[in-house]
């Protein structure tokens, strides 16, 4: 590990790095600030080194984990590790960590001498895991829409609202990560952590774009049609209207793109 993996970041605020765009356009570029700034020798002492390697490869996943959603990283092609961490300004290390664990969740596939594929899934992929998701989901929020009190649905707001507030900027990587967190905010009500962490992964997997000619991106009023949806099912939870509840939560996953 060298001195630059070792950097301290700012560990309040998520990276804002360049879009990694397509491999060709990625090559021989430099950023002009790197979102990964060095710290001086001594804040690098040997005890800290090992949390701060990690905070370097978790800010490229999240990184990368945006440039998946938002498609900059587009299905089918293949990424260099080397040509990422350039344009991330690190090295390749924790660009590899990060890919080996995106090639764990089935996000990317490591190709041997090459670098990483991006995934390409169909419409079929997606309505599939939608499927999956409200097997699990729908009977869980129904129950805890019978038994959860309104003030513990009222906690909930600032999600919601995250939603709507990225979805008004057509921000389709930060709304994509709010929308995760309000649904694992209404899971982790039921107390149950390996359904959350299943529910938790499934959702990630359900954000990454379809390849193909039919693959769109969402569109800003798009965005906040399916985020409005996110406040109309909190007052429904408020106000212990288990019918509406129910109404919205199958709709969800019949077919909007909320969630």
């Amino acid at each position: 590990m060298n001195d630059a993996d070792a950097a301290a970041v700012r560990p309040a605020a998520a990276p804002s790095v360049p879009p990694p765009g397509r491999p060709e356009r990625v090559r021989g570029t430099h950023p002009h600030a790197g979102p990964f700034e060095s710290a001086s020798d001594g804040e690098a002492a040997a005890g800290r080194r090992l949390p701060e390697r990690f905070s370097v490869r978790d800010q490229v996943l999240r990184a990368l984990r945006s440039a998946l959603v938002s498609g900059e990283l587009r299905p089918g092609d293949v990424y260099s590790a080397p040509l990422l961490a350039e344009r991330y300004g690190v090295s390749a290390t924790p660009v590899r960590e990060a890919m080996q664990l995106l090639a764990r969740e089935g996000a990317v596939a490591a190709m041997p001498n090459r670098g990483f594929r991006v995934a390409e899934r169909s419409a079929r992929d997606l309505a599939e895991l939608a499927e999956v998701r409200a097997l699990i989901e729908v009977p869980i929020v129904l129950g805890l829409a019978r038994t959860i009190a309104p003030e513990r649905w009222e906690a909930l707001r600032p999600l919601a609202a995250a939603t709507v507030a990225a979805a008004a900027r057509g921000d389709r990587a930060a709304y994509a990560e709010s929308d995760r967190l309000f649904h694992r905010a209404m899971l982790e009500l039921s107390g149950n952590l390996q359904l959350v962490a299943v529910a938790d992964e499934l959702h990630r997997r359900s954000q990454w774009p379809v390849a193909g000619p039919s693959r769109t991106v969402s569109r800003p009023a798009e965005l906040l049609a399916d985020a409005t949806e996110h406040s109309v099912l909190l007052e429904a939870l408020v106000a212990g209207d288990v019918v509406t509840v129910e109404s919205l939560v199958r709709e969800h996953f019949s077919g909007s793109a909320w969630g």
